[in-house]
């Protein structure tokens, strides 16, 4: 029967949910707790010269400040730390003379192949345990991962791991790569597995291993909760519950779930992770999963629209996430459709000189619909909502920009919309460019609101009464009037955009005169 170890990345992996800041006291909670819960191998985070040091944070500059957070009897455990190839000067590492860490995991992409097994060599000439991390593994070729397997021989390392990145692999890809390291990794070096959820495949691929017939010791690693980027990763508690009931393994369940309960599931209610149509699109084109969660990010894209997106990458950019570049996709995907302005003269004679009420969906615009319907009952006032049909007053125009809301819009009421140009549409009133009425804030360069003021703006309007124009709230459902309009989104995402709209707003204010007529409680103008 094959000998399975857990090591749990929860203070590495995880990091990426909360920019690593599980708090001091809390670092060193997770780092008991595991040890209590019997978990054999606990990863603390990363080690890089690319931050300061911050005790809260489980970025470390040297295994000095590791020391701290590691618990005084180990109780035969181990303790490692990452290093992203590129990211850490080896002269800075010193001789391990047993007091922090006991290993180090080197991560990195086959470009940089030959530079990163060099370093594994002289991290191993320090007196570390050293375990190779050939991100994206299926990215290797047959032939180009045996060669991998044998410089790996060479160096003799404690771990070797097939990593799945981008939660892409499926059984026969991890049964296919498995056999090919067991039949060619020399017998002393452990066989690692590293998984992504992306198409919820992580624990189905660690019970395969567990019952896979092989006499070599393997490294399963896991998150408590699943606790990682995008989809995240294989959940302790799950998997070792699993190793308990099938295998023999003695792990002590109650100190994880105590932790869930103390510390990480305040982590997902801030910054959910797990499951979902995004990080599936990621995973189904071998993709980075930051260009699903940029695009999800913008809220603005159909499922099928982000699906175009990873369509038009090309195959060099997926593997590692470079954000000018799907910044350029998108704004090129949005620019897509025609221009139609031929109501353009008629549109400016119907609003040059007169005032415009603008009506956003915030849930002040049925809070304080009074105020909306007294403004309406200006003859000088061209009504127009943003994103959807506002039924309680007679609307002139609608302005939409974002695909969603348009496909939601019922089709008699598409003749009186100006659309921008990434929406593709027929019968619409005007359609406007899309590009023109991008502004420079990257929170909300492309939002809504925002960009149905500068398209008015150019119109010789005397002035623009705002209303529904609430900003952000962290609680989804005081954000929006009509609750099917509600969406999730991580909390430092809605900050960013409050304080973007704010930002540009008041630069907007030195063109136009802007007036609020309902509450902006989440902006300061």
């Amino acid at each position: 029967m094959n000998k399975i170890h857990v090591l749990d990345c929860t203070l590495r992996d995880g990091g990426y949910c909360n920019e690593w800041r599980f708090g001091y006291e809390n670092i060193k909670k997770i780092t008991n707790g595991l040890l209590e819960a019997n978990v054999e191998i606990i990863e603390c985070g990363f080690l890089t010269k690319k931050v300061n040091y911050n005790k809260d944070v489980t970025k470390f500059t040297n295994v000095e400040e590791i020391k701290k957070i590691i618990p005084s009897n180990r109780n035969g455990k181990i303790f490692v730390v990452m290093i992203n190839y590129g990211e850490y000067d080896i002269d800075d590492l010193p001789v391990n003379d047993g007091s922090s860490i006991d290993g180090v995991r080197v991560a990195f992409h086959k470009n940089n192949l030959f530079e990163a097994l060099e370093l594994c060599r002289q991290i191993k000439a320090k007196g570390y345990l050293v375990f190779i991390q050939a991100m994206v593994s299926v990215s290797y070729s047959d032939n180009e991962f045996l060669s991998l397997i044998r410089e790996t021989n060479e160096i003799k390392p404690y771990a070797f791991y097939i990593v799945d990145s981008f939660g892409i692999m499926k059984g026969k890809d991890l049964i296919r790569l498995f056999y090919m390291v067991e039949h060619n990794l020399n017998d002393d070096i452990f066989i690692g597995f590293h998984s992504h959820n992306n198409m919820q495949l992580s624990y189905s691929n660690a019970q395969t291993l567990a019952t896979i017939q092989t006499n070599r010791n393997l490294i399963i690693d896991a998150s408590i909760y699943g606790m990682g980027r995008g989809a995240g990763n294989l959940n302790t508690e799950l998997f070792v519950e699993y190793l308990n009931e099938n295998t023999g393994k003695q792990y002590n369940l109650k100190p994880l779930l105590v932790l869930i309960d103390e510390i990480i599931n305040e982590f997902y209610q801030m910054n959910y992770w797990g499951y979902s149509l995004p990080n599936y699109i990621s995973a189904k084109y071998n993709a980075h999963p930051n260009y699903a969660k940029y695009l999800d990010d913008k809220k603005t894209l159909t499922i099928e629209a982000m699906n175009d997106i990873f369509e038009m990458m090309n195959d060099d950019k997926k593997i590692s996430y470079d954000k000018k570049y799907i910044e350029k996709l998108y704004i090129q995907y949005m620019a897509k459709e025609k221009i139609k302005e031929e109501h353009k003269n008629e549109l400016k004679e119907a609003l040059s000189g007169k005032k415009i009420l603008l009506i956003a969906p915030g849930k002040s615009s049925i809070d304080e619909k009074d105020k909306i319907i007294k403004c309406a009952e200006d003859r000088d006032v061209v009504k127009i909502s943003i994103n959807y049909a506002y039924d309680i007053i007679p609307l002139d125009f609608i302005f939409l920009s974002n695909l969603r809301r348009y496909k939601e819009l019922d089709n008699s009421k598409k003749t009186k919309c100006i659309v921008t140009s990434n929406i593709p549409s027929e019968n619409v009133y005007f359609q406007a460019n899309y590009i023109t009425l991008l502004n420079d804030e990257e929170a909300v360069n492309d939002n809504a609101g925002l960009m149905a003021i500068k398209f008015f703006m150019n119109y010789d309007v005397e002035g623009i009464y705002l209303a529904g124009f609430d900003g952000y709230s962290h609680d989804d459902y005081e954000n929006y009037g009509n609750s099917e309009m509600t969406f999730s989104a991580r909390n430092f995402v809605l900050d960013a955009m409050n304080i973007g709209i704010s930002k540009v707003l008041a630069e907007y204010c030195k063109d136009v005169k802007l007036q609020f007529i309902t509450t902006q409680k989440f902006l300061t103008i």
